[in-house]
């Protein structure tokens, strides 16, 4: 239990200034940083995406998908807690009308797929849940906090004309599309205060203000992550600051500071 191990992840579209506590090495454009999920919660992913340029435009298939293609329950579902973003910066997520298959491929192809998706101006708080099989991509001068299931199946369908491969087939078989339910996944989260962010099927993910209140310790009887946004949290005698992200056996282990505030994380079912 405590201090998660911490992976940059170096990426071209990354940024070589990032926002406070983090700091990126010199000379280096970190897109990522990865929190090593642990044996206790190995279904639950934490990382911050910091970017420069727009990600690709891309999809993932849900459980119940991979589990019919004979592959395991690899599903991934997301979300994103915007912590910093440029003027204008935008995600992308869902379509503005409906589009079928064929003419949804044809646009991927021919890259103007982007200018058929929904591009959401954002701002520090804004709060979107992706469920599986929705289109999405990520804008250019965000950093945010993304709580995922631990699925590295990702179907890219656009990247801009970089030499990655796209997997087209994989992709149209699971998208939606659709426009982007913004009442239901999306939440404008105030910066103080307790606020349950994501609320099941597969995980939890609740804002809180120093110590939680017994209706959120009540959705936190076994292991979880704890991570800190302001002010340091002790899990089990260990300090962790804002930036980290640690596992606790329970809460009874983890002292909150007083005015803290940190997200509380933990898969259904663990």
């Amino acid at each position: 239990m405590g201090a998660l191990p911490i992976r940059q992840v170096e990426k071209p579209w990354g940024k070589d200034v990032l926002p406070a506590p983090f700091a990126a090495p010199s000379g280096l454009r970190i897109g990522e940083i990865w929190f090593e999920p642990p044996a206790q919660l190995p279904g639950l992913l934490v990382k911050y995406i910091f970017t420069s340029e727009k990600l690709s435009v891309q999809v993932h298939p849900s459980d119940a998908q991979t589990l019919a293609g004979g592959i395991g329950r690899q599903g991934k579902e997301e979300c994103w807690l915007i912590v910093d973003a440029e003027p204008g910066a935008t995600l992308g997520i869902g379509f503005d009308s409906a589009i079928g298959e064929e003419a949804m491929r044809a646009a991927a192809l021919d890259g103007s797929i982007e200018g058929l998706m929904t591009w959401h101006e954002v701002k520090p708080g804004d709060f979107f849940y992706i469920p599986a099989n929705t289109v999405h991509a990520i804008g250019a001068g965000v950093s945010l906090i993304e709580v995922q299931q631990n699925s590295d199946i990702t179907y890219r369908l656009f990247d801009y004309g970089r030499p990655r491969e796209l997997h087209l087939e994989e992709g149209m078989a699971v998208s939606k599309g659709e426009p982007y339910d913004l009442a239901a996944w999306h939440k404008a989260i105030p910066p103080r205060g307790a606020h349950v962010l994501v609320d099941g099927p597969l995980f939890l993910l609740d804002q809180v203000e120093g110590a939680p209140s017994g209706e959120v310790s009540a959705r936190y009887p076994g292991p979880l992550l704890v991570i800190p946004r302001e002010g340091e949290v002790q899990v089990a005698g260990e300090a962790i600051a804002p930036g980290g992200c640690a596992l606790a056996a329970s809460l009874g282990d983890v002292a909150f500071a007083a005015d803290g505030l940190c997200l509380l994380a933990r898969a259904c079912g663990a």
